[in-house]
């Protein structure tokens, strides 16, 4: 992300610089977008430690930089519980009676020498065939997302007309540390991951990212067409926030 070049910001203490894109305080790199539609300045912390500030289009940026060192306290907190959170992920070894998750539940591996298919889940355990455990990974990755597919695909076609969305395409693939997205074009992708959760943390996903056909941002508005639609999505929400690291260690 460029910094260059930045001017100094004037706060009440710490010094701020600011490239119009991005400020700088405290040694903390905030991305700054900007919205006609935003009424309130919000900062988001994402799972990967990055920084972000979402603001009205007029905001001066003196305002930004001051709105910013009045939440320093509470931002390096979520940072040091963000990578509290990435250092509990475990790393999967794919040994016979490790266990591996699908749609909440965790399912025991078996390690079998003759069977058709690379992977398959039978009476509640996964079967991997032991001549493709050199590539398990790649294996169970391939499996997640088909199934991911599938799974959000007949939710999609469930919820986005009661919703007012027009989808053009449901997409899974890796989207890094995002859970999902919504394009301009109607295309709505989630992160094979995110068939690990369970369905009604996984549905709050989905219907988190229709909602972002209606507004892009993550304005009152926003959260209110998701209340319309999921009265208890600030359960799921924190559920999601504090367990979502556990899916991540495949």
């Amino acid at each position: 992300m460029p910094l260059l070049p930045l001017s100094p910001v004037r706060t009440g203490g710490k010094l701020a610089r600011s490239s119009g894109d991005t400020l700088e305080i405290d040694g903390l790199i905030f991305e700054v977008h900007r919205s006609d539609r935003r009424k309130t300045l919000q900062i988001t912390v994402e799972r990967s430690g990055e920084l972000s500030i979402t603001a009205p289009t007029g905001v001066p940026e003196w305002d930004l930089a001051s709105f910013v060192e009045e939440k320093l306290l509470w931002i390096h907190t979520k940072i040091e519980e963000k990578a509290r959170l990435q250092k509990r992920a475990p790393i999967k070894e794919f040994v016979n009676g490790e266990g591996f998750l699908y749609l909440g539940k965790s399912h025991r591996l078996r390690l079998v020498e003759n069977q058709l298919v690379d992977l398959c889940l039978k009476n509640g355990r996964f079967c991997l065939r032991a001549s493709s455990a050199h590539r398990a990974r790649d294996v169970f990755i391939a499996w997640y997302t088909r199934r991911a597919l599938k799974w959000f695909s007949q939710q999609v076609a469930e919820h986005a007309n009661r919703m007012g969305v027009q989808v053009s395409e449901v997409k899974v693939q890796d989207l890094g540390f995002r859970w999902g997205s919504f394009s301009a074009d109607g295309r709505v992708s989630f992160h094979w991951k995110a068939i690990l959760l369970p369905p009604r943390i996984a549905q709050y996903v989905m219907i988190h990212e229709l909602a972002h056909a209606h507004h892009p941002d993550h304005s009152a508005s926003f959260w209110t067409k998701v209340e319309q639609h999921l009265p208890d999505w600030r359960t799921r929400k924190s559920w999601l926030a504090e367990n979502g690291v556990q899916v991540e260690g495949l």
